[in-house]
Formats: structure tokens, C-alpha cells, sequence
């Protein structure tokens, strides 16, 4: 997550408030929120991940969340990045002096935590298996970390700025994104850069690229500052959905919250946990069509 120089990165970027849609809000509240990030792989045609239809690559689908279940999350965690493996949530905070990596039940029981030292800054993070890798922000610092204890095993270069990471199993690749339109690939053995990809949308570079969940060969992206969500197809680089998953919070809970940021696919479902940074709550949440009266999709940048 990315500040300005000279800015205190109590944002991820500048101080941005979380939109909370009262409207939107009631109509999400008709369940209860569950389970923590998941991470069940259904691949990029799987109808639940609300996949385009056929012949329709370059159609941008409008969705938007169903709340499921409603979960505790730490308010005071300034969240980067969020995997379920297994039934282990995994979460990456922020903030020099005060970035932790953190494991346990998505409840937030068992809860295992581990202090980053300063001045490093933690941002995403994903697991593979028995590791799990953690991004700092401009520290140019990969931490690969055991996924059962939570400790340091080395640490990798790389350089230019880290936000967001997933885990393309299949592809045998992480994906990155730097805040930027690009998403690198980088070997999960090595970290090594191996390609990287422009998301577009309409022909036109989608930029602020921020916490990411891979499922399959589809990369979900959270826009920095926004409430809007990309389904991305990680081998073109088009944008085939976009998520708008406003209105989460109440508008007293957005006014001491700051934006959404953690996307996590929950494991063998449609599912989806989300929460942002020192946000109350975490939500389970599906995807479903936008009302029909929501504004027509034009393939641009949200405005």
C-alpha cells in the first residue's frame, strides 16, 4: 500500500474514509457473516465466481456482494493482505513499528502474531503449502515465512514498491501488483521476476492494483481508495468483472475505518471473506448481479 512522501502511513495511501451505503447496507444484512478469507480454487469458469458467459471475453460484468455472515476483525489491524488456507486465516498488517504477520481460525481464535521489525512496512502476503511469503512496501524486502509458526526463514530483494500477492498453484507463479496497472509474475521458489501483465479495462490501464486473491487463473484486485473489486483474467490482462462492495459498514463505523482492503476466496465455496484496514467487522460474502437499475457498464475507469 502506498503513501506520499512525507505522509504517516496511517493509510495505506492518503487518509481515504470507507463509502457505507445505508441502502446497499440493508439490503446486504439479510445473512450473517462467516468464516474468514477462503481460499477453495473453483477455476476461472466456475459459474459461482460469477465467470462471463461464453463468447463474451470482453463483456464487463457488474456484481456486487451478498453478506453471508458477519465476523470479528481487530480494528486496530491496518490490514495488507488476507488468505484462508485451509481453516487458517492468514492476515498482513501494516504501518512502520507496527506491521505484524497473523494466523488462526477466520473467528479470530487461536490467534498467532508476529511483530515485522521496523522499519519494515508489511504488506501482502500468500501461502504456499508449508510457507508463506509477506511483501513490504518500499523496504524492497520479500519475507518468506513458515506458514505453521509464523517465523522468518530469509528474506528475498526485489525492487520497486510491494502491495498486493496471490498464488497461481497451477500456473506455478505468484502474482504482484505495485500499486500500478501491471501485475508481475514472480517464481514462488525464488521470487525471481519471471513476466508481468497490464490490466486493462476497455482498452484503457486500470492503475491502482492493491490486495490481491488468486482463484484459478482469475485474479481478484481491489482498487486502492475505492470499494470496487476487478475480476481480472490473469492471461490477458482484461477485466471481466467489476465488484462494488460498498456499503459494508455502517456509516459510524465508516467514519473510523479506513478503506477496504483484503479479498480472500473461502475454500471449496463461491465465497468470499472481506475487510479493509481497521475495519470492525469482516464479512462472508457472494457474488451477485448488480440491481438492474445500476448504471450501464462502459468499460473505463471508475470516475
Amino acid at each position: 500500500m502506498r503513501l506520499y512522501p512525507g505522509t504517516p502511513r496511517t493509510t495505506n495511501r492518503p487518509p481515504v474514509l470507507v463509502c457505507a451505503t445505508a441502502a446497499v447496507c440493508a439490503a446486504l444484512l439479510t445473512a450473517s457473516c462467516g468464516p474468514g478469507q477462503g481460499r477453495g480454487l473453483p477455476g476461472p469458469s466456475a459459474p459461482a465466481h460469477g465467470s462471463d458467459q461464453p463468447g463474451r471475453a470482453d463483456r464487463v460484468e457488474r456484481l456486487t456482494v451478498r453478506v453471508l455472515e458477519v465476523l470479528p476483525h481487530d480494528k486496530s489491524a491496518f490490514t495488507q493482505g488476507l488468505e484462508l488456507d485451509g481453516n487458517t486465516l492468514y492476515e498482513s498488517t501494516g504501518m512502520a513499528g507496527r506491521s505484524s504477520v497473523r494466523s488462526g481460525h477466520p473467528d479470530g481464535t487461536n490467534r498467532l502474531r508476529v511483530a515485522l521489525p521496523r522499519p519494515l512496512f508489511g504488506e501482502g502476503l500468500t501461502v504456499l503449502g508449508p510457507t508463506l511469503w509477506q511483501l513490504t512496501w518500499r523496504d524492497g524486502v520479500a519475507i518468506e515465512r513458515d506458514a505453521r509458526t509464523l517465523a522468518e526463514r530469509r528474506r528475498v530483494r526485489y525492487s520497486g514498491e510491494g502491495w498486493g500477492l496471490c498464488h497461481q498453484a497451477a500456473r506455478g507463479r505468484l502474482v504482484m501488483s505495485d500499486g500500478s496497472a501491471r501485475l508481475a509474475f514472480r517464481d514462488p521458489r525464488t521470487f525471481v521476476k519471471t513476466g508481468e501483465i497490464t490490466v486493462t479495462s476497455g482498452g484503457e490501464p486500470v492503475p491502482q492494483l492493491n490486495e490481491l486473491e488468486c482463484v484459478g487463473d482469475t485474479v481478484y484486485a481491489n482498487i486502492w481508495s475505492s470499494d470496487q473489486i476487478m475480476r481480472i483474467d490473469a492471461n490477458t490482462g482484461k477485466v471481466t468483472g467489476r465488484i462494488d462492495a460498498s456499503g459494508l459498514l455502517t456509516p459510524p463505523e465508516a467514519s473510523r475505518a479506513d478503506v477496504l482492503n483484503g479479498v480472500a476466496a473461502v475454500p471449496g465455496t463461491d465465497e468470499f471473506l472481506i475487510t479493509g484496514k481497521l475495519w470492525p467487522k469482516t464479512f462472508r460474502v457472494v457474488l451477485v448481479p448488480a440491481p438492474s437499475q445500476a448504471p450501464a457498464v462502459d468499460g473505463g475507469q471508475r470516475q
